[in-house]
């Protein structure tokens, strides 16, 4: 049996500032820990950061345990997490660092890595590093003590990576573009990719404060880029994440697209293509029913992996596919990238846009999605092995009713303490309240736990 990590979620280390273990000493700690992990003589290391208030802290806070275990630091300022992975590949730097914590409030914030390919770490290399964190730190000598560098071209570097995500002759011209910004990393990134590929583009939410950070905004909040959309009456909005690894998009009508339709809109045009060489998509547990039945009409193979990139990454390398994502609007294209990215992944929509003459509402003819509901419930504490028993006799249940035109899910989330229940299907008034019912239900065990009950 694998061993458990104590620290490290589906996507790095996240909470809560100030709340162990997001504070300064642990983060000191972590970097040393890290260095010690990966250390060697002339190793180097990127770190990159969102707009966060306290993603100063945190970087000085890494950056004195790197440089304690003998790294070189190269500080990138605000950059999205796909760029730091892009960097760390292209500089073959030993290590990325993402101070970030992606589309959640400027009050948390967290700390993730990517290796020398651009990839996230393996579940072996985060073992070793939470078994540093549980010994005692030592600084190298003097004299091997990292040294710490700016690299001030970061952000040029990475503007011209997405732009070379299309073939050298495609031009964005003639579109009125609207990006949410999410007052996050790509602030003063993703609006120059799309006017240098010659878009007409409105950037809204671009002004970080460093307390702004996805406010009622970006990909979580799209409703004031429907509005900006339908009132500069663009052809398209872009709303990514605070850290840019997501991407949702607005049509011509004010109609939210999800990670699930930008999945399909891509899925179709690499098959055009030839570009999924032969494979299919990997989605999630999460992924809507009509994404399947839709790809496997069009003669696509799909498959569902855990919830969280790591786990499409793992299931795309497994089958040797080079497209995934989840409706959340993480999309992976490994023929241009190792993570997800949302500008690079928007790029392709708008590329198959202006390639067909077609619409977003034109390019997904053929995908219905199903109704979904999905419910968080808070959670306390981690679920009992007689809860988990209990809600799946109910989710068995509940799937019985739906049969094979409906799914079930319940699961806690990696990155926050919650329960997410999930019921899809194709009556809509059926699914609401099965979907209230069942997480009703869940939030009555957690409550007697609460209560001292027994469960």
């Amino acid at each position: 049996m694998a061993e458990k990590r104590q620290y490290f979620g589906t996507d790095g280390i996240r909470g809560f500032v100030g709340k162990y273990p997001i504070t300064p000493d642990f983060a000191l700690k972590l970097g040393w820990a890290v260095g010690k992990a990966l250390a060697h003589p002339g190793a180097k290391v990127l770190i990159g950061k969102d707009t966060r208030r306290s993603g100063y802290m945190f970087e000085s806070a890494l950056e004195a345990g790197l440089t304690a275990a003998g790294m070189d630091v190269y500080l990138l300022g605000p950059m999205p997490t796909p760029g730091v992975a892009y960097l760390t590949r292209t500089l073959m730097a030993d290590l990325g660092v993402v101070i970030s914590a992606s589309h959640n409030p400027h009050h948390d914030n967290g700390i993730k890595f990517f290796s020398r390919d651009g990839s996230k770490l393996d579940d072996q290399t985060e073992m070793a590093i939470e078994n540093y964190l549980n010994s005692e730190m030592e600084v190298v000598a003097p004299h091997l003590i990292g040294s710490v560098k700016r690299l001030d071209d970061a952000a040029g570097r990475y503007i011209e990576f997405c732009k070379a995500s299309l073939p050298s002759f495609q031009r964005l011209s003639h579109l009125k573009i609207v990006i949410d910004c999410a007052n996050g990393a790509t602030y003063h990134i993703a609006p120059d990719v799309f006017r240098e590929l010659g878009a007409e583009v409105i950037a809204i939410h671009s002004r970080p404060d460093g307390l702004n950070i996805n406010l009622e905004c970006g990909s979580t909040h799209p409703e004031s880029l429907q509005e900006a959309v339908l009132g500069f009456e663009a052809d398209i909005g872009v709303a990514l994440d605070g850290d840019g690894d997501r991407v949702i998009m607005v049509d011509h009508l004010g109609q939210v697209i999800d990670g699930d339709q930008v999945l399909y809109v891509l899925a179709m045009m690499g098959q055009k293509k030839g570009l999924l060489n032969g494979g299919g998509v990997v989605g999630t547990q999460m992924s809507n029913l009509g994404l399947e039945l839709a790809l496997k009409r069009a003669g696509i193979q799909f498959a569902r992996s855990k919830v969280g990139d790591r786990y499409v990454m793992e299931m795309l390398r497994e089958k040797h596919w080079h497209l995934g994502g989840e409706a959340s609007g993480h999309i992976i294209w490994l023929n241009s990238t190792t993570t997800g990215d949302g500008i690079v992944a928007a790029l392709q929509v708008l590329m198959t846009m202006q390639e067909t003459g077609l619409k977003l509402p034109e390019l997904l003819v053929g995908l219905t999605l199903f109704p979904q509901k999905m419910i968080n419930v808070n959670l306390p504490a981690p679920l009992t092995e007689a809860q988990r028993q209990k809600i799946n006799a109910q989710v068995t249940q509940i799937e019985a009713q739906l049969g094979e035109r409906g799914r079930v899910l319940v699961r806690p989330s990696g990155t926050e303490p919650l329960v997410r229940v999930m019921v899809e299907g194709e009556n809509a008034a059926e699914i609401e309240a099965l979907a209230e019912q069942l997480a009703d239900f869940v939030k009555d065990l957690v409550a007697s736990v609460r209560e001292g009950n027994v469960v």
